[in-house]
């Protein structure tokens, strides 16, 4: 796919952040743009923004975790512009706290939207793509897909599933001779609402932790993050690496194997400590 003009693309979690990046710039390329999200208001924010550079998005508020809506969701999207070439299954969240601390409902909210949002998306399209001739899947893991981080443990364990259920899907495409690319992406830290719009199974003071990425951890732009995932489609790779802290994790985690685990949970308490002696401690978060 080295063209996007005239390509029917399909996003979630497009309200805000990356989705809604890429959603801009397809439109710009001259794509045809279906785009989804939990939230009504970030939704119509990013058709408003779109209508501006192009065309307005076909647009649906969607629960990513609701199997059947997803299926519904599909036939739409089918029936409204004929077929589908890139479905890039963006839409995410986290929630902090130890696994002593996260109750199973925190845990399988996450896994619900991070991974089987992905799975969702995938099989719901993956007919159609197959169909097109000339398809692409994008699945957003994270830099978190690549090594394990402390309170992060069901955001982890959806990443990781997430890389392994990508890497498995571009196999079987390739056995199966489909015109279909298959990408997984690892975004390091990019200036997205994800940490600011989380929550925390413990007394995690998340202000701080939201200050603490924006002024260290976050250091790419939604826009350069939808730029490079777009740039890897049109080369097709199988794994994409965004921000520079990504392609160093990378290499670290390979190159250590799993003595990486002892170096970085130093520096992961060295992290708590900062955040907590700049902050006081807040009331539990709700998750729900």
């Amino acid at each position: 796919m080295k063209s996007f003009a005239g390509r029917v693309a399909v996003i979630t979690g497009a309200g805000s952040g990356i989705g809604q990046a890429l959603a801009l710039q397809l439109t710009r390329a001259g794509a045809r743009v279906a785009v989804s999200d939990w939230s009504e208001a970030g939704l119509a924010e990013t058709v408003a923004l779109c209508a501006e550079v192009g065309d307005a998005p076909h647009s649906q508020v969607l629960d990513v975790r609701d199997r059947a809506a997803f299926e519904v969701y599909a036939s739409a999207v089918v029936a409204r512009f004929g077929q589908v070439n890139l479905v890039i299954n963006n839409a995410g969240i986290t929630i902090f706290g130890t696994v002593e601390e996260s109750p199973y409902a925190d845990i399988e909210k996450v896994m619900d939207v991070d991974f089987w949002g992905v799975v969702h998306g995938t099989k719901s399209f993956l007919p159609h793509l197959i169909a097109s001739g000339d398809g692409h899947i994008v699945n957003i893991s994270s830099i978190f897909g690549l090594f394990g981080v402390p309170t992060q443990s069901s955001y982890n364990a959806a990443k990781f599933a997430v890389r392994g259920f990508t890497e498995s899907l571009r196999q079987e495409m390739l056995i199966a001779g489909h015109s279909v690319g298959v990408t997984c992406v690892h975004p390091g830290g990019i200036r997205t609402n994800i940490v600011n719009n989380a929550r925390a199974s413990n007394t995690a003071d998340l202000g701080a932790i939201q200050q603490l990425f924006d002024r260290t951890l976050t250091r790419t732009t939604a826009d350069q993050a939808a730029s490079t995932i777009l740039r890897g489609v049109r080369a097709d790779r199988p794994k994409v690496l965004i921000g520079l802290d990504a392609h160093l994790v990378d290499v670290v985690v390979r190159t250590l194997g799993a003595t990486y685990q002892r170096p970085f949970a130093l520096v992961a308490k060295s992290l708590t400590r900062s955040i907590t002696s700049a902050a006081p401690v807040r009331a539990k978060v709700p998750t729900s």
